[in-house]
């Protein structure tokens, strides 16, 4: 009597939670996708990309420069003087030096200009995000990268990214 008792109340407790979370409205952004995707941050993309080209093009230039020196003492190695093969080697790990605290250079301007934007854009996704919040009525707004898996039903990525190019 007693197990049949607990079993029903466990029933009855399984019943009424999926009630409550049926009541619950959720929603899952990704931010950094919605904002990736909108036309603004698109342009700002491009101009960035523009703005940091000559720098991309240095440090390709530089790793196609290393690539030649080591092709050039590989074939010039078994002919050249142990002094001559020493400092060919230094000079290529001096430009190897460069080329690595170029790309570093490179990658923190890049990743400094698209902080500014999701900067410059966090206002306008709070208030896109309020609006979806009162519009839609949810409950619980929870960002996609914490979580392990999400129903694509209760994305509201795409939804964010229109909203945003509406405001524009």
């Amino acid at each position: 009597m007693v197990r049949l008792l607990a079993v029903l109340m466990v029933c009855m407790s399984v019943f009424t939670a999926g009630n409550v979370a049926a009541e619950l409205k959720i929603a899952i952004i990704n931010t950094q996708q919605a904002i990736l995707q909108t036309d603004e941050a698109q342009a700002k993309a491009k101009v960035i990309e523009s703005d940091l080209k000559a720098d991309e093009e240095s440090v390709l230039a530089l790793r196609s420069e290393i690539q030649a020196a080591q092709e050039q003492l590989i074939k010039s190695a078994e002919i050249m003087s142990d002094v001559a093969k020493e400092k060919a080697r230094k000079k290529i790990e001096d430009q190897q030096i460069e080329y690595q605290f170029q790309v570093k250079k490179l990658q923190k301007a890049l990743n400094e200009r698209q902080q500014e934007l999701f900067n410059e854009m966090a206002p306008k996704l709070d208030a896109a995000l309020k609006d979806m919040i009162e519009l839609e009525g949810y409950d619980v707004l929870m960002e996609r990268q914490s979580l392990l898996y999400v129903n694509s039903k209760h994305d509201i990525t795409r939804k964010v990214t229109e909203k945003l190019n509406d405001k524009k």
